[in-house]
């Protein structure tokens, strides 16, 4: 299946996104897509089983924005340098173990919503992402089986990144990591039943329309089922919780002099294969 959540910002209602391409309203069966919902397999199934019956009504598309698909997130984990690719154009060598830092589940935002240039911003960079959606509680996970029967499904992630407040000012990576908008989502939460091979996704993007990234995650360091096992051993991953897995090469940081950085009044677009497409324009902050 194919969810969503459609309406404006802070109030949008859940929807679905049927086999033929009509939207649907789930909000007289489900009170949001969230990590309660994602838990509970008999609310999913009720879901799917309307879905299949026709039984949902349609809303009309045009003019609706489309929201985060997951509402009220935990945490957005978040893995660096995990493919092999961008390891190279970034000079770095492959990490032994997964990088992982967070992002705020605040700098979540719709998949065509405005992205803001930081103030002071010299270095705004795009990262196009396969992001995990959790479906079950993952504590100390044994398997790399156990590890993806806790995955609820996947989405499109846009790992906005402010290069010389990551790098350049000191400290960690959380100050160019968490600039309000930085993380746009969707626009559908695609069911982990719809992707059989996390392992086998294209993953594109697009600056003013003049491609950047394309990808696969078959280049990733460490997989779908690693990662999710690796990150329950340093904490529990909930329903609702989010992993960015990383970005192939193709950034602005690993191109030559003058390196393109994003300014206010560019457009990005990016899509990861099946699981749909987004488009921001950026504005200053």
């Amino acid at each position: 299946m194919k969810l969503l959540r459609v309406g404006p910002a802070g109030a949008e209602r859940p929807a679905l996104l049927d086999a033929g391409g009509t939207l649907r309203d789930l909000s007289e069966l489900v009170t949001d897509v969230d990590g309660a919902l994602l838990a509970e397999d008999a609310a999913i199934e009720r879901v799917r089983a309307a879905a299949a019956a026709g039984d949902l009504p349609v809303l009309d598309a045009s003019g609706l924005r489309i929201g985060p698909p997951v509402a009220r997130i935990g945490k957005v984990v978040c893995i660096g340098l995990n493919y092999h690719d961008h390891a190279a154009e970034t000079g770095a060598q492959p990490p032994a173990e997964p990088v992982v830092f967070f992002k705020a589940a605040d700098t979540v935002v719709g998949p065509d919503d405005t992205v803001l240039v930081p103030r002071g911003s010299v270095k705004t960079d795009w990262e196009v992402e396969l992001a995990i959606v959790i479906g079950r509680t993952a504590r100390y996970v044994e398997s790399h089986e156990a590890a993806l029967a806790c995955v609820a499904g996947y989405a499109v992630a846009h790992d906005v990144s402010e290069r010389e407040f990551q790098i350049e000012r000191g400290g960690t990576w959380d100050k160019g990591k968490n600039c309000e908008t930085f993380n746009p989502l969707g626009p559908w939460l695609v069911t982990a039943d719809e992707v059989p091979d996390p392992q086998a996704l294209g993953l594109r993007l697009w600056v003013n329309g003049e491609l950047k990234q394309d990808g696969s995650t078959a280049d990733q360091i460490f997989p779908v089922a690693e990662v999710v096992r690796y990150v329950s051993q340093f904490m529990t991953l909930y329903p609702g919780d989010i992993i960015n897995t990383g970005t192939p090469a193709g950034v602005a940081m690993g191109q030559p002099e003058p390196k393109p950085y994003l300014r206010a009044g560019d457009v990005v677009e990016l899509e990861i294969d099946g699981l749909g497409r987004q488009r921001q324009e950026l504005k200053g902050a």
